[in-house]
């Protein structure tokens, strides 16, 4: 591959959008954390609205003008996984109910990484995201937006909303867990028959 299309395989309009996102995480964390008027809710609520949006563009934009790239699979997924972790972290330090939250979401990203590479050493890929998976994004950037968008939250609308943060990862979680044994066995059972 030469250098311009190599250099077209990295200023795609998909792969800019992640970074974009990326770069729009410091500026969210910051705002937040010292947020003293209502306004600035306002301001990090809307910084995540756009990040989301550009999330749910690039891959649009990726696959109808075929932008997918290889930087692109890595990128999108790192952008999304940062982001999250980034405002559950950020909601966390002033809603402490929701630290059960941010170590299932450890606990869940570290079991998908490790499976990963697991999988990668076999010579094989893991499935892409599933449905409970993407089903969870939705609900973890919606409920925490609003969270961000809204600091005077009722302790009740506080728990309903852990509550749904929670139910949803834990079933992705599973799903994934699920996913990653059937996987396994496919695995080997073919090498066993290819021996």
């Amino acid at each position: 591959m030469n250098h311009q299309n190599r250099k077209k395989q990295i200023l795609t309009i998909p792969n800019l959008l992640s970074l974009v996102r990326l770069i729009f995480i410091p500026i969210y964390v910051v705002i937040y954390l010292n947020a003293s008027a209502p306004k600035h809710y306002y301001w990090a609520g809307g910084i995540l609205t756009v990040s989301c949006l550009t999330d749910l563009l690039d891959g649009q934009i990726a696959r109808r003008f075929d932008m997918v790239t290889n930087l692109g699979k890595i990128l999108d997924p790192l952008a999304d996984k940062v982001t999250q972790f980034s405002l559950i972290l950020c909601l966390s330090s002033k809603y402490p109910i929701l630290w059960f939250v941010v170590i299932l979401f450890i606990l869940k990203e570290t079991f998908q990484l490790i499976a990963g590479l697991v999988t990668l050493q076999q010579g094989k890929m893991l499935t892409g995201a599933l449905l409970s998976g993407k089903l969870c994004t939705v609900v973890l950037f919606t409920s925490l937006i609003v969270m961000v968008f809204i600091p005077t939250l009722t302790r009740t609308a506080q728990i309903i909303i852990a509550a749904a943060d929670g139910l949803f990862m834990l079933i992705a979680f599973i799903d994934y867990i699920q996913t990653y044994i059937k996987q396994s066995a496919m695995i080997q059972s073919l090498d066993l028959d290819g021996q």
